[in-house]
């Protein structure tokens, strides 16, 4: 083997520590600089904590509708400080498990906030002081930070970030959340769940902009169901605390009025982190939105540096981010290796679940493509009766010339995990009929898209479908 090169991974999320581990899998010699704690904002203050607490929601609301099954439950109290010790109980665990990896495949770890000097130099602030690192390759994996708007500073006690709304001391009595995305929505229905009247403020004409529409109304049905408020076009203003309460200044369509609550969680996105990176110093930009242009191995305009995760471009997720940072460490370690994914599955943890993979009706309808639509909703699913979760269903979008999967959209019950098979199914190149042919486990929600399949070619077998 040639002699192992020496590289420096800047961030130490699912993007850089899994970019470290495989260098070193690969025989490379790897440092990972990490300015504020291992596993980035996943593992601490993102989609894991997130998930827990929104576990612990769903769980309270089943417990409330267990009654229709037999099982009574009185007096269901919620101990805050419990569930965020649980919480972060689970955050140590996985965060010490990357740490351990990382000390088990010989990865030196520097705590502090790293810089690049010039292109084989990157210099750590740390407690103890400046340490200097020379190197053959960095790898820039510094992730990402919530964005703040105009009247609405974060200071995690009147207006919480994301990071703010995962270490609550109690559950707000009136909760605004601005935001209708999938960060805002989560978190706004994992609140309504645990007592809070929630309003969200949303400026586009709908919940969750830019995703399938069909399954967002799913979405906003479920939203009125849990006493939600949701506010399209409209635009936070401003707030001002008066005693005990907060009043925030929205403008909306109708005019300006102002909504009162006890809490205010500001999420209306995301924006790559590069503060302080010295990408100046070898002649690095980012552009207008904040990301590092790469090509399709990852590299940046600089040949020894690559940009991996959200720094790197849509979409901002830590699954393509850790997808990128195995074809970075595959093309430092000289094997012949590109980032070709043919899709990004997305995953929503509201409730019911939403994901999706692969193209959108409109989309491809925007680009003249022919194409079919087969749907199966999950009240016709057994499993789903027998989970009390009938709402939603699953979309196929298949090629009308050649049947190929070009698309799939579900909202239902845990349709996070079933994602999983139509991503594979696109990557894949399968057809609707290569889905609909293969034996699906009954009773089993899977079942749900291999109906939806043979609804493509109106062959659904536990749904009637009328001759075309």
């Amino acid at each position: 083997m040639a002699n192992p090169r020496t590289v420096v991974v800047l961030g130490a999320g699912p993007a850089g520590y899994v970019c470290a581990i495989r260098l070193a899998q690969l025989g490379q010699k790897v440092t990972v600089v990490e300015k504020t704690y291992v596993g980035g904002t996943c593992l601490n203050v993102g989609c894991i904590p997130s998930k827990a607490l929104i576990a612990a929601g769903s769980l309270k609301e089943r417990i409330a509708h267990a009654g229709a099954m037999g099982i009574s439950a009185d007096n269901v109290r919620l101990d805050v400080g419990k569930l965020v010790e649980w919480k972060q109980g689970i955050v140590g665990k996985l965060t010490g498990g990357v740490s351990g990896l990382l000390r088990n495949h010989k990865i030196d770890l520097v705590m502090g906030k790293g810089s690049i000097v010039d292109r084989n130099t990157v210099a750590v602030a740390t407690p103890e002081g400046t340490k200097t690192l020379k190197c053959d390759d960095i790898v820039i994996a510094t992730g990402s930070v919530p964005i703040a708007i105009p009247g609405f500073a974060f200071d995690e006690r009147d207006v919480w970030s994301s990071t703010g709304a995962l270490a609550p001391t109690s559950i707000p009595k009136r909760l605004v959340v601005i935001g209708g995305g999938y960060i805002g929505l989560e978190l706004g229905m994992m609140y309504a769940k645990l007592g809070s009247e929630v309003t969200v403020l949303e400026a586009t004409g709908g919940a969750l902009p830019g995703q399938d529409r069909d399954c967002v109304k799913i979405i906003e049905r479920s939203m009125k169901k849990l006493g939600m408020k949701l506010m399209v076009e409209t635009f936070a203003q401003g707030y001002e605390r008066k005693g005990s309460e907060l009043h925030v200044k929205v403008k909306t369509k109708a005019g300006e009025q102002v909504i009162v609550c006890d809490q205010i969680a500001s999420m209306v996105g995301r924006k790559p982190y590069s503060e302080g990176l010295g990408l100046e110093k070898v002649g690095l930009a980012v552009d207008a939105k904040g990301f590092l242009q790469v090509d399709r191995q990852m590299r940046t305009k600089v040949a020894n540096i690559y940009a991996i995760g959200d720094i790197a471009g849509q979409p901002m997720l830590a699954h393509k981010g850790s997808k990128e940072g195995l074809v970075a460490a595959a093309v430092i370690a000289g094997h012949k290796e590109e980032y070709d994914a043919r899709c990004v599955p997305a995953v929503i943890f509201t409730a019911p679940e939403m994901a999706s993979v692969g193209a959108q009706e409109a989309e491809l309808a925007a680009k003249g493509v022919a194409f079919k639509v087969g749907t199966f909703p999950f009240a016709a699913s057994g499993r789903a009766m027998s989970l009390m979760e009938t709402e939603g269903f699953v979309k196929v979008i298949a090629d009308a010339k050649t049947d190929e999967v070009l698309g799939v959209h579900m909202v239902g019950p845990e349709v996070t995990e079933l994602v999983a098979e139509a991503a594979l199914a696109i990557e894949l190149g399968a057809t609707a009929e290569d889905i609909a042919r293969t034996i699906h486990a009954h009773p089993t929600l899977p079942e749900a898209i291999m109906e939806a399949a043979e609804s493509v070619h109106g062959m659904a077998v536990h749904i009637f479908q009328p001759k075309r």
